[in-house]
């Protein structure tokens, strides 16, 4: 992997207003882990395993490239 941030964005922040601000603990307690790792997520300090991420879309019930987001870093080309 490259140096500097990854790549990776979310909207999981968002997504909880949207859901009657719903608590990081709460997303936490649906998907299955901590809501240190929610924090981390929505941060972008860490970087979820694919199921994680498929479960946070499932929550929220919209397709994962509505939670994540890619972007290549210093790609000048697909």
């Amino acid at each position: 992997m490259g140096k500097g941030p990854p790549g990776i964005s979310n909207t999981i922040r968002t997504l909880r207003f949207h859901a009657g601000e719903m608590t990081q603990a709460a997303l936490a307690e649906k998907v299955g882990v901590t809501r240190q790792t929610i924090v981390a997520i929505e941060q972008g300090r860490y970087s979820p395993s694919l199921e994680v991420a498929f479960r946070i879309a499932h929550v929220f019930s919209v397709p994962l490239e509505d939670v994540f987001q890619w972007s290549p870093q210093g790609s000048g080309s697909d």
